[in-house]
């Protein structure tokens, strides 16, 4: 890494420091020569900023110029006073008061010979910063964040598409389902964000905590490479569960992609099928919408559906956790905990749509072919009477009419079924039939 530190050790630049002495171990990571009076717009953090302070008139001047620099975090100011007699007193001032390390540059050296210099530094730098983190190639992911953190001197971070922090050299800012958002949106943050290449179908993000130099985005990519190659040979532990753990179903409607998506999102799951695009796994978690949706956008699959059993025997729980995915695909849901589901519910996902359609038609045939020719809508009457637990009084209000038409319409609905709608066993009939629709 080119510390400010580095600079004042290059041979026949003869930098000498008039402020910041104490702050001569921030990294640099390139140059910008300027005579802007406030050069803001263009600055950006870790640069070592170069002026002949030709836009410094009278004592003031220097205020903008300097605030400038430090609210973009810049490394540190190399000034010539070879045109204003020498430094001024007001720009060493401002640069002790904003916290920004000033180098004299003598009135005899090119600029030229210093951004050459500089470059030279900047790119043996990373140079030797890529062959040092080369060299824990074969280190866990952790000690490669340590390294590259050291040398691009901020933190880093690896995020699975899900939201997890793999690992890091510091707490992470932002919640990292947030962070995975921004990224699937392309929407700008304060974090750079690398892609992990490899086989896996949801992919691991490289984190750094701040904008990056052209030198320090290669470091990063290299980082990202080495990374992608710890994760393909990292071997999965063996789960070790109890015989009565709940049991994930997933899917991933036009992919196959639901062996990987399931192993991510359960890092203590056994993988107990797969089959293109479903797979199922034991494990002690339980999964959530929030953490499909927020991986959903990095995945080829046009949508993730989840059935979830409650814990149980491994055969039932497996039966549970596969209904409460066709629930899931009906409802339009991403994620289905059998155990919030009706039994009901779950008997009709495991009927086949053919038979559904027949059965609803064999029950509520009459009552459709009425509503269709009188353009009538008893079939809506009837469900809202049956889910108000067959009171007239309660169906007539969310109705919104008098509950003597209510019990007309009924009376005509039992009619044209051929069903007393007033008794248990007419009601289930035809209200698992409306279900069915679902």
């Amino acid at each position: 890494m080119t510390t400010v530190k580095t600079l004042l050790g290059l041979p026949g630049l003869r930098l000498r420091p008039r402020a910041g002495s104490d702050l001569l171990d921030r990294p640099v990571t390139r140059i910008y020569v300027t005579e802007l009076s406030d050069p803001g717009r263009y600055l950006s953090a870790g640069e070592l900023v170069l002026s002949g302070l030709l836009w410094w008139r009278e004592p003031g001047d220097a205020e903008p110029f300097v605030a400038a620099l430090a609210r973009s975090g810049a490394a540190a100011l190399a000034a010539s006073g070879a045109d204003s007699g020498g430094i001024p007193d007001d720009v060493v001032d401002a640069c002790v008061r904003h916290r920004i390390p000033l180098l004299e540059v003598p009135a005899d050296l090119s600029f030229s010979v210093i951004t050459e210099q500089v470059v030279l530094a900047l790119a043996a730098a990373s140079d030797s910063a890529r062959k040092r983190l080369q060299a824990a190639a074969d280190a866990p992911v952790e000690t490669l964040l340590e390294r590259a953190s050291a040398e691009l001197g901020l933190p880093c971070w690896v995020l699975s598409g899900f939201g997890r922090v793999v690992a890091g050299t510091s707490p992470l800012p932002s919640p990292g389902a947030d962070v995975v958002r921004r990224y699937a949106a392309r929407e700008p943050g304060s974090l750079t964000v690398v892609p992990v290449e490899g086989r896996h179908a949801v992919p691991w993000l490289v984190l750094v905590g701040g904008p990056l130099s052209t030198a320090q985005t290669e470091l990063a990519e290299e980082l990202a490479g080495l990374v992608g190659v710890t994760r393909a040979r990292s071997p999965r532990p063996e789960a070790e569960l109890p015989d009565e753990a709940r049991v994930v179903a997933l899917r991933t409607e036009g992919s196959e992609e639901s062996e990987d998506v399931l192993r991510e999102l359960l890092p203590d799951g056994l993988l107990l099928e797969s089959a293109g695009d479903t797979a199922y796994a034991a494990t002690t978690l339980r999964p959530s919408s929030t953490e499909l949706s927020t991986v959903e956008p990095l995945l080829r699959a046009k949508r993730i559906l989840c059935g979830v059993s409650d814990p149980g025997p491994r055969a039932e729980a497996w039966e549970s956790a596969r209904y409460a995915l066709e629930v899931a695909s009906r409802r339009r849901i991403t994620v289905v905990a059998a155990g919030e589901v009706g039994a009901h519910e779950l008997l009709l996902a495991g009927a086949p749509d053919g038979l559904r359609a027949a059965l609803r038609r064999r029950v509520l045939g009459p009552l459709l072919d009425y509503d269709a020719e009188q353009h009538a809508d008893l079939v809506h009457t009837v469900r809202v009477f049956l889910e108000c637990s067959g009171s007239p009084t309660r169906a007539a209000k969310a109705l919104h009419v008098h509950v003597n038409t209510l019990r007309y319409r009924i009376g005509r609905a039992g009619e044209l079924l051929g069903a007393d709608l007033t008794e248990f066993a007419g009601q289930l009939d035809v209200y698992l039939a409306l279900r069915m629709e679902e």
